[in-house]
């Protein structure tokens, strides 16, 4: 015998299903609007942002922070040249920086082992490459005579990836932080393995 047909249930399913839509689509909205904001307060300070057009019907694309070499160079402020010496510059200072993560020998797992970490000789592999970036990174700075302004706004725009306009704290300063990035550049260009200059060197 077939189910009975209750209009009123038919009825309550019905708007549990719209009012469940309805919430996911506020839920959806707010999140969209609490990114937007994010994203215009990031912009305010000097972020940069691309945001790929959505196809039609397909999901909204996120957003997506430039660094301030791609941004530079999107714009026409950089060459090809001076961008490829800034990543160069950038990679170098991030290495240096990074350490691997190692937990302490004290901290013991259940069943009374000691936790898995990093294998002693990656460890070493990872410790020899930090400290040849450490190395290669000294002969960049070093090629910059040490000078502070040059090698700060490498270490701000290269290494840390900011656009000039967060590098200098606001849209005043910005042009004179991507002049003496270019110059910057331009002198490690010059001394960059394949350079006329570097191989002269």
């Amino acid at each position: 015998m077939g189910r009975i047909h209750d209009p009123a249930r038919a009825m309550r399913e019905r708007l549990k299903v719209l009012e469940a839509r309805e919430k996911a689509r506020a839920e959806a909205r707010a999140v969209a609007e609490g990114v937007a904001e994010t994203v215009g307060l990031a912009r305010h300070r000097g972020a940069a942002f691309e945001k790929p057009p959505a196809g039609r019907g397909a999901r909204e694309t996120p957003y997506r922070r430039q660094a301030g070499l791609e941004w530079l160079l999107k714009k026409g402020r950089l060459t090809e040249r001076q961008k490829a010496a800034g990543e160069a510059y950038g990679e170098r200072f991030r290495r240096a920086g990074s350490a691997p993560a190692m937990g302490s020998t004290w901290e013991v797992q259940p069943g009374g082992g000691l936790p898995a970490g990093p294998s002693l000789g990656l460890v070493l592999r990872l410790a020899a490459g930090r400290l040849r970036a450490e190395e290669e990174l000294a002969g960049m700075r070093a090629r910059l005579f040490g000078q502070s302004d040059l090698v700060t706004v490498c270490d701000l725009i290269c290494g840390q990836e900011l656009t000039p306009r967060e590098a200098a704290g606001g849209e005043r300063d910005a042009l004179r932080v991507e002049a003496v990035l270019k110059v910057a550049l331009d002198i490690l260009a010059m001394a960059a393995p394949g350079s006329s200059q570097g191989r002269g060197s």
